[in-house]
């Protein structure tokens, strides 16, 4: 199983991070191993959306209603796919020197026990790599903070 929990200070406003990882649409233009998204519904409270994960010869989609509670919180409730368990949110809180503070968590497991050995071995490396991603993505959209 994946788990990691991250907390990072980023020089942006709450409100703008929420947008930046609210839009799941825009997650193929910046976040590594992601080659489709596509959102399914989409209401003031949550949207269901489809993402495409690639890496060498893995390639899957899978399916995930995100609750979101405005400019604060965003949580993934995984529906269907390659995973047995998938368990996700970000929490925005205003930190010091108008900036936030983002707390990051993930936990997966895959049904398939070589993606998951597989997905072990790279997993811290992967999670730095993706947090990068919405760093250097809120850089390009808001400047450098």
């Amino acid at each position: 199983m994946g788990t990691r929990l991250h907390t990072h200070f980023l020089p942006y406003r709450p409100d703008q991070l929420y947008d930046l990882v609210a839009d799941v649409e825009k997650y193929p233009e910046f976040l590594p191993w992601c080659l489709g998204a596509r959102v399914v519904s989409r209401s003031e409270k949550d949207l269901m959306a489809d993402l495409i994960v690639g890496y060498k010869f893995f390639r899957e989609t899978f399916r995930s209603r995100v609750h979101l509670t405005p400019k604060t919180r965003i949580d993934v409730e995984y529906i269907n796919g390659p995973f047995h368990s998938l368990n996700n949110h970000w929490v925005f809180k205003e930190g010091p020197n108008l900036g936030t503070n983002v707390d990051f968590f993930i936990d997966f497991q895959f049904k398939n026990s070589f993606f998951q050995s597989a997905t072990q071995m790279v997993f811290e490396s992967a999670f730095d790599k993706m947090l990068s991603a919405f760093e250097q993505r809120a850089q390009e959209v808001y400047g450098k903070g």
